[in-house]
């Protein structure tokens, strides 16, 4: 296994696919990294890089540091679970973003900072870039929607999966997208209501909510493939558990109503149906996205090893976009065929 040197930061990334392994060597540039299976191969004081809040096997030494990764806020042109390569990841040192129970990085980084001016302005600039380009998360869906002829208000509801850490510890009350369907009827009972399945559910690629196959009858609409960025811009509304396209709504100054914790709320920036004891600053649009989107994350090049900024990030996943287009290629539909077979949906 190798000993740490005097002059070296020796890391232990746990349980990482082997198609991630140069994803965290490019995002500890500094260290040494050591791949391994079991958190008993950490030793007494060592610092250890676990993916998000996924459990693992083995018992980590009681003084062992954890530093938690996951996929930043603008990932790849293309889902995750395609095990497609990110352009971005979150390094914390504290906790994880959509672990609301607990301060993470972002968490401390949204209370504490002090936002200059020229900050702020770089925020503003790279924000309007977002929305002036269409960009989201994952960047795709090939079919367009027209805002129905309505005088009702059209509120958007994002689905999501179900399994996924950001439910379990970001939503203290309703965890389903059935029970959050519901709510949202309920509480605007005269709205039209639009229901968008999570990407990763439609592609096969995670498993249905709970009777998800009945949101129909508690929606006025459901969307299918059509890009994120195509939709924001004609609701008037967005109510979510903790989904990211809370914040992408926000980013377009849409109203945003949470029924959960996403990092996100608390910041007086929306409507928090169960309000967060530990957030009480009110931020500026422009400083929660300096924090979210300059600050937290790091960027990694499609073009070398090397971490970049957030605006040659953006850069380069335009440049990824306009050359992929936006319908899924013929083999991608077949890598998710032996990807459900090996991996399978959960």
């Amino acid at each position: 296994m190798g000993n740490p040197t005097t002059d070296s930061i020796w890391l232990y990334a746990l349980n990482f696919s082997s198609w991630k392994h140069p994803v965290v060597r490019c995002c500890f540039p500094q260290a040494q990294i050591h791949f391994i299976s079991n958190a008993s191969q950490v030793p007494a004081a060592g610092t250890v890089i676990i993916w998000g809040m996924r459990p693992y096997s083995g018992k980590l030494p009681k003084n062992a540091s954890v530093i938690r990764v996951e996929d930043g806020f603008l990932r790849s042109v293309g889902l995750g679970a395609d095990l497609i390569r990110p352009m971005s990841w979150v390094i914390d040192h504290r906790g994880i973003y959509y672990d609301a129970t607990k301060p993470s990085d972002l968490e401390h980084i949204l209370a504490h900072t002090d936002f200059t001016a020229e900050i702020l302005d770089r925020a503003a600039r790279f924000r309007k870039r977002i929305v002036q380009e269409g960009l989201t998360k994952y960047n795709i869906g090939a079919n367009h929607w027209q805002r129905p002829a309505t005088g009702k208000r059209v509120i958007l509801v994002p689905g999501q999966v179900e399994s996924d850490a950001s439910l379990a510890y970001g939503a203290p009350g309703i965890r389903t997208n059935m029970e959050l369907l519901q709510a949202v009827r309920e509480k605007n009972p005269d709205a039209y209501i639009l229901y968008k399945p999570h990407p990763d559910v439609l592609a096969g690629l995670r498993a249905q909510g709970a009777n998800e196959q009945d949101a129909e009858t508690l929606c006025d609409q459901q969307i299918i493939d059509v890009a994120m960025s195509t939709i924001l811009p004609q609701v008037d509304e967005v109510h979510v558990l903790t989904s990211l396209a809370g914040f992408e709504a926000l980013l377009r100054k849409k109203p945003v109503t949470c029924y959960g914790h996403p990092f996100y709320s608390g910041w007086g920036l929306t409507q928090d149906i169960l309000p967060h004891a530990r957030r009480g600053r009110n931020l500026s649009l422009d400083a929660l996205v300096a924090g979210s989107l300059l600050l937290y994350p790091c960027y990694l090049s499609r073009t070398s090893d090397k971490l970049i900024s957030a605006e040659q990030a953006m850069d380069q996943l335009l440049q990824w976009r306009n050359k992929a287009g936006q319908s899924t290629p013929w083999w991608r539909h077949l890598k998710r065929f032996f990807i459900r077979r090996i991996v399978g949906v959960r």
